[in-house]
């Protein structure tokens, strides 16, 4: 199993593009719990902490697919760098300017959000160049949904770490300069200074004509929504039972259950098209959610917690291979950038969801929106079948077109995996 990844990891640049898109994205994968310390750290309520903590994710939602259309259309170190380079300005002047004039808060947290740079979108358009064969792609594409949550769980760990060390605002400061030189190490690779998009078409929807797209991001709005929901609902059953630290073994038992499912699927070859095995791992998934619903006592939950992220990983990797099939010629970036954001968007709007769902119903009511959502997402890659299954793009190249306005890939560059 190790010796697929290893193989992986010895490949030229694959050890510096990783590490540094995930460093890169550390300060995006943390903005809300340093928002929310911050805020309070000055003595801003919780209303106000959340409230600048959604400006952000909601300008990060935004202009994810903005910047990976850029990418696409003007190579990545000329968009990555300045937009990692103004989304830290826009938290450095958080940190320093405090709460105490508002405008000028959520001003800072909205530019914050906005350039959040595309490093994911970004990392996965190089991929195919840089490993070649398409089995070793699907399986990067494995490792990097592994990747991320390895992120996710020592992201928050590192700010409270810089917190108790230092301060919130100091935390908030050095989060986001390691994130603009994540960023600098992935634009002065090799690969994301000579990679370019294929010739693409010029239309305004841009990747979002594609309607295997849009049934994959109907879907993963879904999966998203489930995952917001479940940090909801976990604090409340922590509440529950009495005991803070249940939370942090339900969440920490999501995330390993999801690294165990990531490993297991990108260890192996799988046969058929991608898009029935995303059926199939979604539909494991819902099932997976559905039992939180029991609500047994902590050592159970915290078993059915990891059950329940065993098929997360592995559902967002067949989705990487989904997407990369399905994007239109030339739009790969702004298509896995739109993942990303329709992703963090349900997640949002299932911690919305959630808290209602808590005083009207309980506990057991706040899980019911994740089983929900499973579900959801399942009967939206039920219902689009014929529109997911649908021929793929072709490599026929596209004159005159919106990136290659004299109709060929300028020599000397790679034009991305958009065959």
């Amino acid at each position: 199993m190790a010796a697929g990844y290893l193989d992986i990891l010895r490949a030229r640049h694959v050890a510096r593009l990783l590490t540094g898109t995930l460093v890169g994205r550390l300060p995006n994968g943390t903005a809300s719990i340093a928002i929310v310390l911050f805020v309070r750290s000055e003595g801003g309520s919780y209303t106000l902490a959340g409230a600048l903590a959604a400006v952000c994710g909601l300008a990060t939602a935004v202009g994810q697919p903005l910047l990976g259309r850029a990418v696409d259309l003007y190579g990545q170190p000329r968009v990555q760098l300045p937009a990692a380079v103004l989304s830290a300005l826009g938290m450095c002047v958080l940190a320093v300017a405090g709460c105490d004039s508002l405008p000028v808060a959520y001003a800072a947290a909205a530019v914050g959000g906005l350039f959040t740079p595309p490093l994911e979108g970004g990392l996965r358009a190089l991929w195919p160049d840089v490993l070649g064969g398409e089995e070793r792609v699907h399986r990067a594409y494995a490792m990097d949904a592994v990747a991320q949550e390895v992120m996710f769980t020592a992201g928050p760990l590192l700010v409270t770490l810089l917190v108790s060390l230092w301060s919130p605002a100091t935390a908030l400061l050095v989060i986001n300069v390691i994130g603009v030189l994540g960023a600098l190490s992935v634009v002065l690779s090799e690969p994301s200074r000579t990679w370019r998009s294929a010739p693409r078409e010029a239309h305004w929807l841009g990747a979002l004509r594609s309607p295997g797209l849009l049934a994959l991001l109907g879907s993963f709005f879904f999966v998203g929504l489930a995952l917001g929901s479940i940090s909801v609902a976990g604090m409340a059953y922590a509440d529950d039972h009495g005991r803070e630290s249940v939370y942090g073994w339900l969440m920490a038992a999501l995330g390993l259950g999801a690294l165990a499912g990531g490993v297991v699927y990108g260890a192996r070859q799988w046969a058929g098209a991608p898009e029935r095995r995303l059926r199939v791992v979604v539909g494991l998934l819902a099932l997976g959610y559905l039992p939180l619903m029991l609500t047994p006592g902590p050592v159970a939950m915290t078993v059915l917690a990891a059950v329940a992220g065993v098929f997360l990983a592995p559902a967002i990797a067949c989705s990487f291979i989904v997407v990369d099939r399905h994007a239109p010629r030339g739009t790969v970036t702004e298509a896995f950038s739109w993942l990303v954001t329709t992703f963090g968007v349900g997640a949002a709007v299932g911690t919305a969801v959630a808290g209602p769902a808590v005083e009207l119903g309980g506990t057991v009511w706040s899980f019911a929106v994740a089983g929900a959502g499973g579900v959801a997402a399942l009967l939206v890659l039920l219902a689009t079948g014929k529109v997911l299954s649908a021929p793929v793009r072709t490599a026929v190249a596209v004159r005159g077109s919106e990136n290659d306005r004299n109709g060929a890939v300028e020599p000397g560059f790679s034009s991305g995996h958009q065959a």
